[in-house]
């Protein structure tokens, strides 16, 4: 039986009439519907051959065969370039096969994760699709696959590029902004050790801009994410260095009244840090010392509503009695 009957065209040549084909919708001229038609049905055949038919698995040499065509031809990268191009349905078969190739694995290898190492102006160009709001959220989904795999995760933390992520997150359009913050989020909390030797080095105010946003969602996700880090041991060099910083215990402390109670419940999180600490600097003791009496009465009628929540319950007795006990240092 030959594995692909005459209807069905092969990796090689599905990949030559794919290029061909973007060619000419790069130069946007009268032959584009053609084209983009032309596009649509490769793009489907790809789909095909990666993902199978709902009655057969695809044949591993054939997959293997479309992913070194990919690669050798540059069309991964020609296809990603050039996103915007392609209909509605083409962008969602894009991101598919982007995806799925991604996953595909030799053994211990991934060879896509070796490709777009070896060209990881993919990774940015993915990235900078959060600028077109026509693609943001495909490109989004892309990203993430990409931050699965510790290596691409590695190249975007550690890029000028990463710094993005803080203009994305507070976009107009509500759509895009979250997504960016969903990346920006699995960047911040998936590959542990690698975050927490990224953050001792690059950690600084552009994080705490965000808990200033102007945008309550945006200030919302920054909230539960930063109390997400502090609260991880691996990140315990970063918590320390927070909890050491008087303006941020003030900061918490002026969220706790915020008028949304979600952003009141998140601020709190990151407030029992500074107050369960055992090792708390000079300054951080005067501020909760001065504020003593206000904080016990606070905390006690604060959120008195979450009577279902008892762990916050019990947490919030522990910063009263914790807040009680302190004593001024003697001289």
């Amino acid at each position: 039986m030959p594995l692909f009957s005459k209807s069905h065209k092969n990796p090689a040549e599905i990949v030559k009439v794919l290029k061909e084909n973007m060619a000419i919708l790069e130069k946007q001229d009268k032959k584009t519907d053609k084209a983009s038609e032309e596009v649509s049905k490769s793009l489907q055949a790809m789909k095909e051959i990666l993902c199978g038919t709902t009655d057969k698995e695809p044949p591993t040499e054939i997959v293997a065969q479309l992913a070194q065509e990919l690669y050798n031809s540059g069309l991964l990268v020609t296809l990603i370039a050039n996103l915007q191009l392609i209909d509605f349905e083409g962008k969602k078969d894009v991101s598919q096969i982007f995806n799925n190739i991604l996953r595909r694995q030799i053994g211990t290898r991934s060879p896509t994760v070796e490709y777009i190492s070896a060209h990881p102006h993919i990774l940015f160009m993915l990235l900078k699709g959060y600028e077109s709001p026509n693609i943001a959220l495909r490109c989004g989904i892309m990203l993430r696959e990409c931050i699965r795999h510790e290596p691409l995760a590695k190249i975007i933390l550690f890029s000028e590029q990463f710094r993005d992520f803080f203009k994305y997150v507070e976009m107009s359009t509500f759509d895009i902004a979250s997504d960016a913050f969903a990346t920006f989020k699995d960047l911040l909390t998936r590959h542990k050790l690698l975050v927490a030797e990224f953050l001792e080095q690059n950690y600084d105010e552009d994080y705490e801009k965000l808990l200033h946003s102007e945008n309550y969602v945006t200030k919302r996700q920054s909230l539960k994410l930063l109390g997400e880090l502090i609260l991880d041991r691996h990140n315990f060099a970063i918590m320390t260095k927070y909890i050491s910083k008087p303006e941020n215990l003030k900061l918490m402390m002026n969220l706790l009244r915020d008028k949304s109670p979600n952003i009141q419940f998140e601020a709190f999180h990151v407030f029992k840090v500074f107050v369960a600490s055992p090792n708390k600097t000079q300054p951080i003791v005067e501020i909760l010392l001065k504020n003593q009496p206000k904080l016990i009465e606070f905390l006690s009628n604060f959120q008195k509503e979450r009577t279902d929540d008892e762990q916050f319950t019990d947490e919030k007795n522990y910063l009263i009695k914790q807040i009680r006990d302190l004593k001024k240092p003697t001289a």
